[in-house]
């Protein structure tokens, strides 16, 4: 079963920069699309970004030119930088692979918490 430890939340001014991170353990990790998703309250988990083995990303709308998604496979880890936040972005954040599955395990996420 992979394990995943998310990092690097906090609270942040609106305009300012968090960088998260993903430690995954587990085999399969360098050969999936892994994703960051992202849950605020009263709302549905939702994906923000993904990578794949290969590093070809993809971005939500809502994130687009503000958040980069990495990852280093030799070190099974997946990173979010996030530039230029905005309150909206409030949420607790997730990695897992993308698509994700029903009986996939889910990290306790990291809370990013942006103030207007």
């Amino acid at each position: 079963q992979v394990q995943l430890v998310e990092s690097g939340g906090g609270l942040v001014q609106a305009g300012g920069s968090l960088r998260l991170s993903c430690a995954a353990s587990g085999s399969i990790f360098s050969i999936v699309t892994m994703g960051w998703y992202r849950q605020a309250p009263g709302k549905q988990r939702q994906l923000v970004a993904s990578v794949t083995r290969a590093g070809s990303t993809n971005y939500s709308d809502s994130v687009k030119g503000r958040f980069t998604i990495s990852r280093d496979n030799a070190k099974t880890t997946v990173y979010l930088q996030m530039n230029s936040l905005k309150p909206e972005d409030t949420a607790v954040y997730y990695c897992n692979r993308y698509p994700f599955r029903p009986t996939d395990y889910w990290g306790q996420g990291t809370l990013v918490t942006v103030s207007s």
